[in-house]
């Protein structure tokens, strides 16, 4: 859903090289760590439950919003992690800072996930 939203989004689902853009790159990743996140630790120990996905896009940006029921959370209180250590886990918020342009969390009930990607955005550093 995501990845045809970025294509919708752009137009087109490749770069003139016929490469994978970043911009869907980015997004998919941003959106499977937030969806992990979710399911893995929001609702650890929970009954499952919905979640409700909504994906818009304008000339400006994609925008997904992510809203469930599970376990909130402090993102203040994520410490971020070492990069050099490379570390197996806790690299959910933080790949998706890097990823998405705007990433706003509000904890509820219910919770909600805001994922910006601005459809101009500079490429990340490589």
């Amino acid at each position: 859903m995501v990845r045809a939203a970025c294509r919708m989004a752009l137009g087109s689902a490749r770069t003139p090289s016929g490469l994978v853009s970043d911009f869907e790159v980015d997004v998919i990743s941003a959106f499977g760590e937030a969806f992990n996140n979710i399911a893995v630790h929001g609702f650890r120990g929970l009954a499952p439950q919905p979640i409700q996905i909504d994906v818009n896009w304008n000339d400006e940006q994609l925008v997904i919003t992510c809203v469930d029921l599970g376990r909130a959370f402090d993102p203040e209180s994520v410490t971020p992690p070492d990069l050099d250590d490379l570390p197996e886990h806790g690299m959910g918020l933080f790949l998706m800072r890097t990823c998405m342009d705007e990433v706003d969390y509000r904890p509820g009930p219910p919770n909600v996930l805001r994922l910006v990607k601005l459809r101009t955005s500079a490429p990340r550093p490589t």
